[in-house]
């Protein structure tokens, strides 16, 4: 069964079709499954692309074997078409907001680990408020989040450690404490503060390189001697709460995932210090810095912010 959030109830159709055609198969990398997200043939999709080369001049697709992938030519034409679909987005949100936003649609590209407290929560405050509003979440890993922003694959980016892009504008952002993570009963689960060689008698648990603060890491444990004590990397917050849960060793990360476990005293997270100094990482709200955010992921922005805000330890998260 299609999803309702394949595509958005609700868009002005005051451009040409081809250009939706386009942006579809440009974000999905194939015919077929663009057919399927805009619920047509696939030949009607394949018609509209072929017409658009044949108007242009020039091929738009590379055909590859693992699908399809943008020419030069199409570079340039995605520029224009993202500019144009926005500018619709744009004008049917102002015509929203006339009339009080009733109707919307966002899309948001997160991490798995801002799904387990931050992002359920904006999407049930402002749901409460504007039902009939949808959210697409997303999740990908943290390096490929602002990319995808800033090609127009969604309204807003959730994640940490973004560096600074002059198309991307901070809505938001909150620093959080990087920690240890242990069971109750650990020798360290009483301490205000740790060190990273405090940790140097236990087995010890990384994040993978798909997470942002592992660049933090990995200096603190080389520096300390105890890279040797690493007995797994893992690729997803879930993995390591449960490796931690298990006995298996020390992890190193945020609260953001641990929640449901720290509120139940199953698990405590001891902010980690370096030379005297806290270590913390920045989760930030990204969006592009033009065209104006629609009516409706501007309200799911601040609703995101609120949440984070409660997730910081000075809002007793």
């Amino acid at each position: 069964m299609e999803s309702p959030l394949a595509t958005p109830p609700r868009r002005l159709r005051i451009h040409a079709p081809a250009l939706r055609y386009f942006d579809m198969v440009r974000r999905t990398g194939a015919i077929r499954e663009a057919a399927r997200r805009l619920n047509v043939a696939s030949s009607a999709v394949n018609r509209q692309i072929l017409n658009l080369e044949a108007e242009i001049g020039s091929q738009l697709f590379e055909r590859l074997p693992a699908g399809l992938r943008l020419t030069a030519a199409g570079e340039v034409l995605a520029h224009h078409v993202l500019t144009v679909l926005r500018d619709a987005e744009r004008a049917a949100s102002e015509l929203d907001a006339l009339r009080g936003l009733s109707l919307g649609h966002v899309d948001l590209i997160t991490l798995e680990g801002l799904c387990h407290r931050i992002v359920p929560e904006a999407i049930g405050s402002l749901q409460a408020r504007h039902a009939r509003v949808t959210v697409a979440a997303t999740i990908r890993d943290s390096r490929e989040i602002p990319a995808a922003i800033l090609a127009g694959e969604a309204h807003l980016g959730l994640a940490f450690e973004v560096r600074r892009h002059p198309s991307l504008r901070q809505l938001a952002m909150v620093r959080l404490p990087l920690g240890a993570v242990v069971p109750p009963q650990s020798p360290l689960a009483g301490r205000r503060t740790v060190g990273i060689g405090d940790c140097a008698d236990a087995p010890l648990i990384l994040p993978q390189r798909n997470f942002a603060n592992r660049e933090q890491l990995d200096p603190l444990l080389l520096g300390a001697g105890i890279w040797g004590q690493v007995r797994c990397e893992a690729g997803s917050v879930e993995l390591m709460k449960q490796l931690v849960l298990r006995g298996r060793g020390i992890a190193f990360m945020t609260r953001i995932g641990l929640e449901a476990e720290l509120d139940a005293g199953r698990l405590v997270h001891v902010p980690l210090q370096h030379a005297g100094t806290p270590l913390v990482s920045e989760l930030g709200l990204y969006a592009r810095n033009n065209p104006a955010l629609p009516t409706a992921a501007d309200a799911f922005a601040r609703h995101l912010a609120d949440a984070m805000a409660r997730a910081t330890p000075a809002a007793g998260a």
